[in-house]
């Protein structure tokens, strides 16, 4: 027996039980009869097998009763048995519903606005192409590689949601096949592009990025998300999203740089995503290719870090000033409320 708010799928086996018992005829007798196992009669009888047109026009024989009945009865308890899962799923969606950030998808035109629970329910799954909600949670649905801030249930799916606008925005994007020896080649032609102005970059880091398999995308920062980037396997492409929080240089270059060290790093596809030392790999990596390691160790024992020194150091490895003052900061070597004029600020079109 199947039950939801709205339905009850009883099966036809309980009509037979109700036979046998009018008649005080055994399972074991009745199997006979029907010249059926006694297993699969106990299956039919709990609902766990179909009763077939075959079995259907047997029962007519034995009980009496025309096969139309029994076909009829199992027609309708199959139609139940699906009428009330799609209900118990569509109240199981409808409160998952409650948790992404639905209003403000709908304000950035992700998903058409609505009021209606379940209307809700019907375009979040349309929008991420399931045909239910919990199937979110599938390993082989949701394999992101991202650096957040924090994580919490609302915030897993909020990044679910805006990981796959990106990956929606990517679909049309043509691409060469995946290349990371070419990524890792490429990387010093992509560090010299964080002393330009992000409209003279950023189309020619999505065309670099482009002829290594990979698809570059901006969208708007999604509230609760405390998300700054997302890298995933989409096919035959890698897909790396930014997001258009945090507009200083500093930190969107590190967040750039942090999901190419995943891509590099080999963590892009990983069935349980990656793990709290595939992060501290990645930022590594990203801030040694910033900035290189050796050369920054000496800059740090020189003790120098007046504005004129960060300057010139920037000036030798070939990079925005801003970037070093990033690290830093992050690295206790200044105050955060230090030299931030020399972070540029970024106007991102996403």
């Amino acid at each position: 027996m199947v039950k939801s708010r709205s339905f009850i799928a009883t099966p036809p086996g309980a009509t037979i039980k109700e036979q046998l018992n009018d008649r005080g005829m055994s399972q074991k007798e009745f199997a006979a009869r029907m010249d059926m196992s006694e297993k699969h009669i106990s299956r039919l009888i709990n609902g766990d097998v179909q009763l077939t047109p075959e079995t259907a026009v047997r029962l007519e024989m034995v009980l009496g009763v025309p096969a139309k009945f029994w076909n009829d009865l199992e027609a309708i308890y199959r139609e139940k048995i699906v009428k009330a899962e799609a209900e118990n799923a569509m109240d199981a969606d409808a409160e998952m519903v409650k948790r992404f950030p639905y209003s403000e998808m709908a304000e950035l035109g992700w998903i058409p606005e609505t009021r209606d629970a379940k209307e809700k329910v019907v375009y979040l799954r349309k929008y991420f192409e399931v045909i239910e909600l919990s199937l979110l949670g599938n390993e082989q649905i949701t394999r992101i590689a991202c650096r957040r801030l924090a994580i919490t249930e609302k915030s897993d799916l909020a990044l679910m949601a805006w990981a796959q606008e990106a990956k929606i925005k990517a679909r049309d994007i043509r691409t060469a096949s995946i290349n990371i020896k070419g990524l890792i080649a490429a990387m010093p032609e992509i560090r010299k592009m964080t002393v330009l102005k992000p409209k003279e970059f950023c189309p020619q880091i999505k065309k670099c990025l482009a002829d290594c398999g990979i698809v570059l995308v901006f969208l708007p920062y999604l509230k609760g998300s405390f998300l700054q980037g997302a890298t995933f396997l989409d096919g035959n492409k890698i897909v790396v999203g930014l997001t258009a929080r945090g507009k200083d240089a500093d930190k969107f270059w590190l967040s750039l740089f942090h999901e190419l060290a995943h891509i590099v790093l080999g963590h892009v596809g990983q069935p349980d995503g990656t793990s709290e030392d595939d992060e501290k790999a990645a930022d590594q990596w990203s801030g040694d290719t910033l900035i290189l390691a050796d050369d920054f160790e000496h800059f740090r024992r020189e003790r120098d870090y007046s504005e004129g020194n960060v300057i010139r150091f920037a000036k030798e490895q070939g990079i925005a000033p801003g970037i070093v003052v990033g690290r830093m900061q992050r690295e206790g070597m200044i105050k955060y409320s230090m030299l931030n004029h020399l972070k540029e600020k970024y106007e991102i079109a996403v």
